[in-house]
């Protein structure tokens, strides 16, 4: 083998183990960040990485890890196995996140956090606060324009708990499912996902807007302060329903 062969050989060696082991806080200080956004803890390469904390406006996630293919670059797409946290901490989750010029594509995704972690200091209508948790389960979602082209999971709220100037109202737990329609977000339950008689859709549209179509009657599980608000929503039906209609933008945003 000639000399020229064996420094072409050897500097291909060299580059390649030294895009293996790329120090991850330097790609960090290579490329900076978003406004609002800060990362701590960095340590490990691009391709097998881990940040102590990551800070995205005013709301914090520990302990977040990722595993970067690097097969998956040759055909144009970056695919990312994510974890956050774990299942002792209060925001956690994990699942695959495919990024690509077309969009992003996912599988396989699960978050959990509280209500104080997803609200912030958003100041919601008539006072309201909100306490609960949140888990959201996806098994696939495909961007598309304004939202997806395809989703579908679940959206678990559990203990939730709305206090505002009218009253205070123990819900519970709810199930809402999740979906694409023409674009958009839809969030849908019925009797069988909650205990409070309510059954319809919300669709979460382009804009922060958002489109309500629901109804709700009176059951034995529900707060009375909630009972006493359910004729303000209008008219009765002859089956019991009230009537639940909103369209605009998303109330606090």
């Amino acid at each position: 083998m000639s000399v020229v062969k064996k420094v072409i050989i050897g500097v291909v060696l060299y580059c390649g183990f030294m895009l293996a082991l790329f120090p991850a806080s330097v790609a960090l200080q290579l490329a900076p960040l978003p406004q609002g956004i800060s990362v701590s803890g960095v340590s490990g390469t691009i391709w097998s990485g881990k940040a102590n904390l990551v800070a995205l406006q005013q709301r914090q996630l520990e302990s977040v890890q990722w595993q970067l293919s690097p097969w998956g670059l040759l055909s144009g797409r970056a695919n990312i196995d994510f974890a956050i946290g774990s299942r002792a901490t209060a925001v956690n989750g994990k699942g695959q996140v495919s990024l690509s010029m077309s969009g992003i594509n996912a599988q396989g995704l699960r978050f959990e956090a509280p209500s104080a972690f997803l609200i912030g200091k958003t100041r919601l209508p008539f006072r309201a606060e909100v306490d609960g948790h949140f888990s959201v389960i996806v098994q696939q979602l495909e961007q598309g324009l304004p939202w997806c082209e395809q989703l579908n999971g679940k959206l678990f709220v559990q203990q939730l708990q709305v206090n505002n100037q009218f009253g205070k109202y123990p819900l519970g737990n709810i199930e809402l499912g999740l979906s694409c329609v023409d674009g958009n977000i839809q969030l849908a339950t019925d009797e069988t996902m909650n205990a409070l008689g309510l059954t319809g859709n919300a669709l979460l549209k382009d804009n922060k807007l958002i489109a309500l179509s629901a109804k709700i009657k009176e059951t034995p599980a529900q707060p009375e302060d909630l009972k006493q608000a359910l004729s303000f929503l209008g008219k009765r039906d002859s089956q019991g329903y009230y009537p639940i209609s909103f369209q605009g933008r998303i109330p606090g945003i």
